[in-house]
């Protein structure tokens, strides 16, 4: 049982006096996991991570899933470090970005041309500025049931914060149930020839039906809109390289990062030409579109990275494998839920790839205050749980093993909690949702 968080305790107490929020993603908020957990990591090796008091985890969420193959995996590592000997940033670009250029839109034959970022949010607003040139239309529609798609305003804003966003940019957002076609129908309707792009992940919660985003495509298209699909997450997760190739999905473009690099800052924006070509240089005489313009965009040493994470993506089953490791804890997990009565008390999300948790409380309904019990226990047994399983190609199946046996253990405490109460068994506040009005 880990218990000593003294450093940690530490750590916590300037940080948020040198950072605001006390991390670069709120997701790695404090306001985001129990007390008894670790404030910082020091390092990592695989599936597991060693945080500054010198506790190890098996690590699940794998750097907010954007850690596909492990931890400092060698391959990668050793291509990083070969291209730092050469430099990582010039005064014109370097050739790793027509090599890479080059091997990302080969996996994405939809696609004609690719632009490199270095945050999600940067590319699927780039995406967005795009669809608003090409259209002449202002409006953005996305799904109400999706998390994330940046921090910039025209997302933000149509969300529980949008303290700080304006009014007018407010009304540019629109949304509606990821898999419904009939409200994405109805959209059309109540805008008429207003908007811009549909941005939507292709897989969520739902399985989908295999047709369904051809479909959706065509309605959006048929309403003269664009439509971006936005493979952040399920890129190299769904399939290789994602949902785009699953669902043989014909988008006007396309948004990539997260698992695509195995954590390090590399994402993209791939489209198709006529659209793309809107932020290029070549249009003479039209209208120019300012699209991306990052000094670190073309860091050699990331796209060196996302580079090796392909090589071990065409070389090697990882797909296959981490949705087996997915099955397996799914499976485990409901064999223990049943074991203990508890099938009435937790629900399992999502994917084999992105295997996500509920916890209810006695009236069996979802609660902060369980939740962050149940991730309370499985820390302690050093088990660095969010209540998302996101399998990399280092996690094992005897890992995963080491799991249940927690979850098991951890479900036994939650038995005590609902009988007792949570209150004499949770240390500190609960988890807050990232998405709220009020801190």
């Amino acid at each position: 049982m880990i218990s000593n968080y003294k450093n940690s305790d530490e750590y916590r107490r300037v940080i948020h006096s040198l950072i605001p929020g006390g991390a670069h993603t709120y997701s790695k908020g404090d306001d985001q996991f129990p007390i008894l957990s670790p404030a910082a990591i020091a390092y990592g090796k695989g599936a597991y991570c060693w945080d500054i008091d010198g506790n190890k985890f098996l690590d699940t969420t794998m750097g907010l899933t954007s850690v596909s193959l492990g931890h400092a995996y060698e391959p990668v590592i050793e291509r990083v470090k070969m291209e730092l000997e050469k430099g990582v940033n010039f005064t014109r670009p370097s050739i790793i970005e027509k090599v890479m250029a080059e091997k990302f839109l080969s996996l994405v034959p939809q696609h004609d041309m690719i632009k490199f970022a270095k945050n999600g949010s940067t590319a699927t607003t780039a995406a967005v500025k795009l669809a608003r040139a090409y259209t002449g239309r202002k409006i953005v529609a996305r799904p109400i049931d999706h998390p994330f798609y940046s921090y910039d305003d025209w997302f933000i804003g149509s969300t529980d914060c949008d303290f700080g966003i304006t009014d007018e940019t407010k009304q540019l957002t629109v949304t509606y149930k990821s898999d419904s076609i009939e409200e994405i129908s109805n959209l059309f309707q109540k805008y008429p020839n207003q908007i811009a792009c549909i941005i939507s992940e292709p897989e969520k919660w739902n399985e989908l039906e295999p047709d369904f985003y051809n479909k959706a495509i065509e309605i959006a298209h048929k309403n003269g809109a664009l439509w971006i699909m936005d493979e952040m997450i399920t890129g190299f997760k769904t399939d290789f390289p994602g949902s785009i190739k699953k669902f043989n999905a014909q988008p006007d473009m396309a948004t990539w990062g997260k698992g695509i690099a195995n954590g390090f800052s590399f994402c993209a924006l791939t489209g198709k030409k006529e659209i793309m070509e809107y932020g290029g240089i070549k249009r003479f005489g039209e209208r120019k579109l300012f699209l991306v313009s990052t000094t670190h965009g073309g860091e050699t040493h990331s796209i060196a990275a996302g580079l090796a994470t392909i090589d071990v993506f065409e070389n090697f089953p990882v797909i296959a494998h981490n949705h087996s490791i997915g099955d397996y804890f799914i499976t485990g997990v409901s064999n223990i839920l049943e074991k203990k009565r508890l099938s009435d008390y937790f629900t399992l999300t999502g994917f084999n790839w992105s295997v996500g948790l509920i916890v209810k409380n006695i009236n069996k309904e979802p609660c902060f205050y369980y939740r962050t019990l149940f991730m309370q226990e499985m820390i302690k047994r050093g088990i660095l749980y969010q209540g998302i399983l996101s399998p990399c190609f280092s996690h094992s199946f005897q890992d995963i093993d080491l799991m249940l046996n927690a979850f098991e253990e951890s479900c036994d405490v939650f038995i005590k909690a609902l009988e007792e109460g949570y209150e004499k068994y949770l240390i500190g506040e609960s988890i807050k949702p990232v998405f709220r009005k009020f801190n």
